[in-house]
């Protein structure tokens, strides 16, 4: 527990020293982990039914969904949290950073299989942003990041970024935009700065720690 503790001040720039470090007991997310910690304990002795009762009373108190099965490691934090749902047999490796309204979910009930592998792995020091979905038993690779909205249905080999497209005008102005100029929308180039900027800023902080 005090190892979350510490994994949040790191890795959430709001947490100040002193009195107001008081703050991370507040966080949603660490309770959440706190709680699937207990609840995956029981889980693996095999107690039927109140795993699956901590999960719950955890969503109702969080809105973070963590099955008893998933399997999370060390340095694994939650920031912001609400809206995340994490599937039973998915696994998270270690110094795994996730934001709010991420999914690592199955196909359906039509594809999944009971018994069977269905939710993702992924690997230590992965960055997974707001919103992302992680969907069935693919493989995120080692100091990989998936971006805000991205959909991730194949394995994502180490050391690469995945980004969702960026939104696109259909009506501007009041006008209908031709599907010509939907096609050939770019983005400026100070935003792609930008989002380089914060992506080296993201992997210096991961080297540090």
């Amino acid at each position: 527990m005090i190892r979350t503790l510490k994994t949040a001040y790191k890795k959430d720039p709001a947490l100040k020293k002193g009195i107001n470090f008081l703050e991370v007991f507040l966080y949603q997310g660490v309770h959440a982990i706190w709680l699937h910690r207990i609840a995956h304990s029981l889980h693996k002795l095999k107690i039927p039914f109140i795993p699956r009762l901590i999960s719950q009373i955890n969503r109702l108190i969080t809105h973070i969904e963590i099955h008893p099965g998933a399997k999370i490691g060390k340095h694994f934090f939650i920031d912001h949290g609400s809206g995340i749902v994490i599937g039973e047999t998915a696994e998270i490796g270690d110094n795994v950073m996730m934001y709010h309204h991420v999914t690592l979910g199955g196909h359906g009930w039509w594809v999944d299989q009971k018994g069977q592998k269905r939710h993702p792995t992924i690997d230590n020091d992965v960055i997974l942003g707001v919103g992302c979905k992680v969907l069935g038993p693919v493989k995120i690779g080692y100091n990989s990041k998936i971006g805000a909205g991205a959909i991730v249905i194949d394995d994502v080999p180490p050391n690469s970024t995945v980004v969702a497209e960026l939104g696109k005008y259909i009506i501007k102005e009041g006008k209908k935009v031709k599907r010509k100029e939907i096609e050939k929308v770019e983005v400026p180039k100070e935003e792609w700065f930008e989002l380089k900027r914060k992506i080296l800023l993201m992997e210096e902080r991961n080297k540090k720690e």
